[in-house]
């Protein structure tokens, strides 16, 4: 019965560590569409030329990025196409949070004076922080059908910079196309 007890705890407690990992390192997602736009009616898709040529990172996470987007569409049943139906367009940011952890000092000095010189340490730390918007239009009206972005974390202990970019795209873009229309 106690061994029970106790595997059942560290089973919850196991459950409890997971889902706060897994929600601290996760992704804000935001999206938006134009209702009255027939999704079911767009097969095809390219990415702005001109847009992608001025995202100011480095050529290997565009590349990380827009092969993302690519295998999203492709598994949406979208295909790449020179005459497309659907311009997308990526814009990203970083932006560096600066936190400050407090470390407190306890001296003991005796027992009377447990408080004795008892002080704190501030200690800075930064956190990158990226944002993606990815702007999906129609190209033969030129009017914005649907907008996703996001917002997270680019660091992780588990994760290979590849596998955090995709999962950050695919978080964005799993509301695309709108299952309501």
């Amino acid at each position: 019965g106690i061994i029970i007890v106790i595997l059942s705890i560290m089973r919850y407690t196991l459950f409890l560590v997971s889902f706060l990992f897994i929600s601290c390192g996760s992704v804000r997602v935001a999206y938006d569409y134009d209702s009255d736009s027939d999704f079911s009616s767009y097969k095809t898709y390219a990415f702005s030329k001109e847009q992608i040529e001025n995202l100011e990172i480095s050529d290997i996470d565009k590349k990380r990025i827009l092969s993302s987007v690519e295998n999203y569409l492709n598994s949406k049943g979208y295909n790449f196409s020179k005459n497309p139906d659907l311009i997308v367009s990526i814009d990203t940011k970083a932006k560096e949070n600066v936190y400050i952890n407090r470390y407190n000092n306890y001296d003991y000095m005796g027992w009377y004076y447990p408080y004795y010189g008892y002080g704190s340490t501030y200690k800075p730390f930064t956190k990158t922080v990226g944002l993606l918007y990815i702007d999906i239009v129609d190209s033969k009206t030129g009017k914005l059908i649907w907008q996703g972005s996001g917002s997270g974390s680019l660091s992780s202990n588990k994760l290979t910079r590849d596998q955090l970019i995709s999962n950050f795209v695919s978080r964005v873009m799993e509301s695309y196309p709108p299952t309501d229309n």
